[in-house]
């Protein structure tokens, strides 16, 4: 991914590639995502945009288009805003969208404008705990009490943030959706909800209140804004403009605060305690599974940009437990990720691989792993999975431990390795730097054993995209003449056509070019097979007379690092005509944006006379192409 300053027009570029701004139905961001909502995906919009500078990678999932970008995704949200403005919904026809996805896309709108106010306030958490442990009498000073509140105080008002965020999600008047909730932290409510814990019956219209307390929640307030957003239109609709401004909030908050106090409230935070404790009960009953199965599977759940869903099962664990296991074994599963792509700084010996996986663990270090996970680890495929082993692994060293966070991290990693202490349990802090220790330990060592396809080789490749293969046949052999056949079928074209000037100017050989019909490459005669590139889109071949060939698979698919390609031979082997050399998946290649027209080349064809039989028009696998004499 190549640095950019020029966020503005790196929003320009998104919002012309993906159809401009009626194709846009919504967006929003995430910590490191630019989410977006398209009434059509463009054909090719992934790989154009995936290709821009300043672009880590894009996902599509969820029903949504995400543009992974890292820490500066605020400032590309920002830019994009002032395009087409933060309250842009396209009037193209909205794409129909599955509940599961309507959550976990409200989730992420949600909590990410608040999460590094939430991080900072975890981390100021952590610190006082670790300051209590070294001095108790600290506890007491009127400093430590005022950092305490001050800690907290995210935490106290959430209902407060959710309703601003979630009022421009579902858009609806946030000053109206702050009031309502403002409601449910008012200290008469809690005193009331004391009362009623205690036996007393309070009745709103003789209907029996409950003694749900919202300090902290995070689903009540959140439904409560999204009847207010439907509540409200209607209330406009049904009043005169001349009274609407006035009679619309009134309304709305004499209908909202009662039917959350009555419906919405006691619903949602029982739905939201029944999921954590579903998860508790698994915790409660095999720790070491549950360990497992967080340490092993969060990051392939960040993959899929769902990973907001689970914040209110963790938010009511610590407000009904006043603790959580589910974070600490997150954490190290985000450790574990982070050592992995350690461990690709310190094996590749590929300079921009080096310097993009240092950049990557840093910011892992501060629990944001995509730089790591798309621009790294999942592009190697092995590190990522090394990194789950690690994670999984240390999760369930620590699990032994009964190691659990004392305080939330928005954003889990190392720096939040502190909100595990507790002095009720003084083996959960050991236990987590374990389980952290194991999994970077562990991690990096499988990423060094197992290994990846280091693109090493690809460093020479300075003057033309692809090195050719280099023969060990003598040049000295018999020059007798030689037939090759086609080795795709497809669309011949000249060499000249081909839009890659290091093979339309013959820099490596001359040749023809084939647009293929499908994804199978069999042996043009009977050769030795001298090279299968390590990106494993071209196969070199020595002939019997002394002829090298390059049959080189699309332009530019070394960026796929082997992904869809499957060889059929390797170094050294004896091949007929004909024999199957290569398998790729067209479709995806197609898909990601890369043009599969395939030069065969004869490589040192300055020694030899070529008869192209065919220049143009369609051709079959293993008719005549040309002849090398």
């Amino acid at each position: 991914m190549a640095i950019i300053r020029d966020y503005n027009k790196l929003a320009s570029d998104i919002l012309q590639e993906v159809g401009g701004e009626a194709n846009i139905s919504s967006f929003t961001r995430c910590a490191t995502r630019l989410r977006l909502v398209l009434n059509d995906t463009p054909a090719q919009a992934k790989s154009r945009i995936q290709n821009l500078p300043g672009v880590i990678a894009v996902v599509e999932s969820g029903g949504q288009f995400q543009v992974v970008i890292g820490t500066h995704v605020a400032d590309v949200f920002n830019a994009l805003s002032a395009l087409i403005g933060e309250d842009h919904a396209g009037t193209s026809n909205k794409p129909k969208t599955r509940w599961l996805d309507a959550v976990i896309a409200t989730m992420s709108a949600v909590f990410a404008p608040i999460v590094y106010i939430l991080a900072a306030a975890g981390i100021l958490q952590g610190l006082l705990i670790v300051v209590g442990l070294i001095d108790a009498d600290l506890k007491t000073t009127g400093t430590f009490a005022i950092l305490n509140f001050m800690s907290w105080t995210p935490f106290a008002f959430l209902p407060v943030f959710i309703a601003i965020t979630a009022a421009r999600h579902f858009k609806c008047n946030p000053f109206i959706a702050v009031l309502c909730c403002c409601a449910l932290i008012n200290p008469e409510w809690s005193a009331m909800a004391g009362r009623i814990a205690t036996g007393e019956t309070i009745t709103f219209l003789f209907i029996p209140l409950a003694k749900t307390v919202y300090t902290s929640s995070v689903l009540p307030p959140l439904f409560l804004v999204w009847a207010l957003s439907w509540l409200e239109k209607r209330v406009e609709k049904a009043l005169p403009d001349v009274v609407s401004a006035l009679f619309t909030p009134l309304i709305c908050f004499v209908i909202i605060v009662p039917l959350t106090l009555i419906v919405i409230g006691p619903i949602t935070t029982w739905a939201a305690m029944g999921i954590a404790s579903g998860y508790n009960a698994l915790f409660a009953a095999a720790p070491a599974v549950a360990a497992a199965l967080i340490g092993g599977i969060w990051q392939i759940i960040v993959i899929f940009g769902v990973h907001w869903g689970i914040t209110p099962v963790i938010m009511a664990n610590f407000d009904t437990q006043g603790y959580d296991s589910f974070q600490a074994y997150q954490t190290i599963a985000v450790i574990g990720q982070m050592a992995a792509v350690f461990g690709v700084f310190l094996k590749s010996r590929n300079r921009e691989l080096k310097t993009t996986s240092l950049s990557a663990g840093v910011t892992a270090i501060f629990g944001i792993t995509e730089p790591a996970i798309y621009g790294v680890t999942l592009r190697f495929k092995k590190p990522f999975i090394c990194g789950c082993i690690g994670g999984a692994v240390g999760a369930v060293v620590a699990s032994l431990f009964g190691s659990l966070y004392y305080a939330y991290a928005a954003l889990p990693g190392l720096f939040t390795l502190v909100n595990a202490i507790s002095p009720d349990a003084p083996m959960s802090f050991i236990g987590e730097l374990a389980g952290s220790a194991t999994a970077i330990v562990l991690t990096i060592i499988l990423v060094q054993f197992v290994g990846f396809d280091d693109p090493v080789a690809e460093e020479t490749l300075t003057d033309a995209p692809e090195t050719a293969p280099v023969s060990t046949t003598s040049t000295a052999a018999a020059k007798t003449r030689l037939a090759l056949n086609s080795p795709l079928s497809g669309e011949v074209i000249a060499l000249e056509e081909v839009a890659d000037e290091a093979f339309s100017q013959k820099v490596l050989g001359d040749g023809v070019a084939i647009r293929p019909h499908d994804g199978k490459v069999v042996a043009p005669c009977d050769a030795r097979v001298e090279t299968v590139i390590d990106s494993r889109h071209a196969i070199g071949l020595a002939c019997d007379n002394g002829a090298e060939l390059l049959i080189h698979v699309g332009l530019n698919t070394v960026n796929l690092q082997g992904e869809h390609f499957r060889p059929l031979v390797k170094e050294g082997d004896i091949v007929k005509a004909g024999t199957p050399l290569l398998e790729f998946d067209k479709e995806a290649i197609e898909r990601a944006g890369y043009d599969l027209t395939t030069p065969v080349l004869v490589i040192n064809s300055d020694e030899f006379e070529l008869t192209k039989l065919q220049s143009g028009g369609t051709i079959r696998q293993e008719m005549p192409l040309m002849t090398v004499s």
